[in-house]
C-alpha cells in the first residue's frame, strides 16, 4: 500500500524557526517566560507547562503580527 501526498509536510529539518521566548525556572515551581533578544521577563506562571503555553502563544503572536495580522 503506498502513501501519497505527505511529501510536501513539514518536519523538523526543514522547520528552522527561531524561538523568540524562553521559559526559566525562577524558584520552587515557579518560572518566567524571558524575550531572548532583551532578557526582559515578559510573564510568569506557578506551572511548567502554563509558562510554555504562554511563551507558544506570545511566539504566536509575533509571527501573526510579523505576517501583517495583528496590528
Amino acid at each position: 500500500m503506498q502513501v501519497t501526498g505527505f511529501d510536501n509536510l513539514p518536519t523538523s529539518s526543514n522547520n528552522h524557526r527561531t524561538a523568540h521566548f524562553q521559559v526559566v525556572p525562577a524558584g520552587i515551581a515557579f518560572f518566567h517566560i524571558k524575550e531572548i533578544s532583551t532578557g526582559r521577563v515578559r510573564g510568569f506562571r506557578g506551572d511548567h507547562n502554563e509558562a510554555c503555553a504562554l511563551a507558544r502563544s506570545l511566539e504566536s503572536k509575533i509571527e501573526l503580527h510579523a505576517a501583517g495580522c495583528l496590528r
